[in-house]
């Protein structure tokens, strides 16, 4: 429904890795800043036009999306190597389902013709849990965030650069950052932190029973 914020989730079929490098996270990353507005252009089309060269990714798409009507919202994400999870506000009806199969058949298109494989990637279209409240919101945001600390890939959240959490530590803009989220979570970037390495031991034991969340 239109205004509303949900939690999305997918995972590649049987748990294949399909995020391999840093090139191929940042190709997610920039797809999915790319398709949040409508486009005449195919993601693949866009990265090799000129000005993108000239200019750089996020500084002519900057240029481009100023005036447009987004389909989405993003207000958190996490790359994973076999899954995402974003947190996104739908901003136009049947904006995430468009938004969606943009993002996942461009991934696919890509990673396809990379490694010269055929078929699906995705176990499913895709999983989605509404989102009631801002309190709902803000646990569900350091749950996303914490992921490759439950997983063991890294220590800290802020060490994992495939997610939305630095972002949220930021006092000021970051170049090339794909979230909005200050016109609805007031975020203090010191007590964030607190707040989601508090849950570090936490998360580590419902991870083990599983299947109490979208994951």
């Amino acid at each position: 429904m239109t205004g509303q914020v949900y939690h999305i989730f997918n995972r590649s079929i049987a748990d294949f890795t399909i995020f391999n490098n840093d090139d191929e996270f940042l190709r997610m990353q920039q797809v999915m800043q790319y398709y949040q507005i409508e486009n005449e252009l195919r993601f693949s089309d866009f990265i090799g036009l000129e000005k993108v060269q000239a200019e750089g990714f996020n500084n002519f798409f900057n240029f481009i999306a100023k005036d447009k009507e987004r389909l989405v919202q993003i207000l958190a994400y996490c790359l994973m190597p076999t899954h995402f999870h974003l947190i996104l506000k739908q901003l136009t009806d049947q904006g995430i389902s468009c938004y969606l199969r943009d993002v996942q058949n461009s991934y696919s298109h890509y990673f396809n013709t990379k490694h010269k494989r055929k078929g699906p990637l995705w176990e499913s279209k895709f999983k989605n849990v509404l989102v009631e409240n801002n309190e709902q919101l803000l646990h569900l945001t350091g749950y996303t965030h914490l992921n490759p600390v439950t997983a063991f890939l890294v220590k800290k959240p802020e060490d994992w650069v495939w997610s939305s959490y630095n972002e949220y530590l930021s006092e000021d803009d970051m170049v090339g950052a794909l979230c909005k989220f200050d016109d609805i979570l007031e975020i203090k970037p010191k007590v964030y932190r607190k707040f989601v390495n508090d849950q570090i031991s936490y998360q580590r034991e419902l991870a083990k029973i599983k299947k109490l969340i979208i994951d």
